[in-house]
């Protein structure tokens, strides 16, 4: 079993519970100011993709494939490395699948928020907050085992899905505020939802520490850079196109790979 520290522990646990907590600033943007500029939101949705996709495929693939260098000989280790990968994305498709994640609309005043009852949205954003929260568990667990393994990894991972949090915070806020005009009530919302991430980062750990080996390390790190991947593909980048009136994406994209790169190569020194 690798040997792990409890300053490690305690490190891994912060940067997992200061990223879900970015799930709170949506809900301020919310209450607090008009419409989200949809240029910067694209621009920092593709970011985090950006970066999501980069770390995953270039650190975290490869901690897997080191892990189970252990244990296997090099061929072998890439290949179970590579099914963990694949297995992490089949994982995060199914919950997906049974869960959906909405994200129809940031705006408050969207025509689509006043031609329902307010009952109707409250129920509306209750059910965007349990989708999310669902999704926010393995984003937690992510979190947590990359900076548990190596802080240098970890926190640009962290840096990205709480990048992520932010509109996710605001898919929840906008129909509860809209329903309730209570600030108590939407920031609670949010925050319930922000916790997931510490929460499936200590369950996890909770369920794995008796177990953690290479093998399994290997396998826990080729499954979230799998998860992060199709994170990426599948919600951020999508909703980034979604609110691009020029070219957003692309810019946050590749501007999201070259920070989160050069920060890596900076950590590396």
């Amino acid at each position: 079993m690798p040997d792990i520290s409890s300053t490690n522990l305690i490190t891994a646990f912060s940067i997992a519970l200061a990223a879900g907590l970015f799930t709170v600033l949506g809900s301020g943007l919310v209450m607090f100011s008009k419409t989200p500029n949809p240029r910067v939101l694209s621009f920092g949705l593709a970011f985090a993709g950006g970066a999501m996709v980069y770390v995953s495929l270039t650190e975290i693939f490869n901690k897997s494939s080191e892990a189970f260098g252990q244990v296997y000989d090099k061929d072998k280790a890439f290949a179970a490395a590579t099914l963990a990968f694949l297995a992490g994305m089949v994982a995060i498709a199914l919950i997906d699948r049974l869960v959906p994640n909405p994200h129809e609309t940031l705006d408050p005043h969207d025509p689509a928020f006043q031609e329902n009852k307010r009952r109707h949205i409250a129920r509306v954003g209750m059910m965007a907050a349990f989708a999310i929260t669902a999704h926010n568990f393995p984003e937690g667990l992510a979190t947590f085992f990359a900076t548990l393994e190596n802080p240098a990894v970890g926190m640009p991972l962290a840096l990205a899905i709480a990048i992520h949090n932010i509109p996710e915070g605001i898919s929840i806020a906008a129909p509860v505020y809209f329903a309730t005009r209570n600030r108590k009530k939407t920031v609670l919302a949010c925050l319930a939802s922000g916790l997931a991430e510490p929460l499936g980062a200590v369950l996890g750990y909770t369920m794995l520490k008796p177990f953690l080996s290479p093998f399994v390390f290997g396998a826990v790190f080729g499954v979230i850079a799998g998860v992060m991947v199709f994170l990426a593909l599948d919600e951020l980048l999508p909703a980034a196109k979604r609110y691009s009136d020029g070219h957003e994406t692309v810019y946050g994209l590749t501007s999201g790979m070259a920070v989160i790169a050069l920060s890596l190569v900076l950590f590396h020194f």
